[in-house]
């Protein structure tokens, strides 16, 4: 795997490590790599790709979908959203499916786009 390729910088993540679960000194079981974890979901958010198309250089893509809902149900992504937003340093929140959900009427509307001219425009 090209590390140079990752996204998370040294710097960002000494910032966020501490945040997260699974580190060596929590209780319980540690998690096998929390930077190739969070290294594998952003590389599935910045290519929109299924679970089942995550390279196996970023380890089983159901061991690392079993762990994203894991962290998802017990609120460890909005945990980390809440410690990082204030911070200008990152630039950008990302949100999918598991978290946003679109309308039912925006799913496959009938008829397309509609323009009307404005009625003062109209008259004159």
């Amino acid at each position: 795997m090209n590390r140079d390729r990752f996204v998370l910088s040294d710097e960002v993540w000494l910032r966020i490590e501490p945040l997260l679960v699974g580190k060596s000194g929590d209780r319980g079981v540690t998690g096998a790599n929390n930077r190739l974890f969070m290294e594998a979901l952003l590389w599935r958010v910045r290519t929109g790709s299924p679970w089942r198309d995550l390279p196996r250089s970023f380890g089983n893509w159901n061991s690392t979908f079993r762990r994203f809902r894991r962290w998802a149900d017990a609120g460890i992504f909005e945990s980390l959203f809440r410690s990082l937003s204030g911070n200008p340093d990152f630039e950008y929140a990302m949100i999918d499916g598991t978290i946003v959900s679109v309308h039912q009427k925006a799913t496959g509307a009938k008829g397309g786009l509609c323009v009307r001219r404005l009625a003062a425009l109209a008259a004159g």
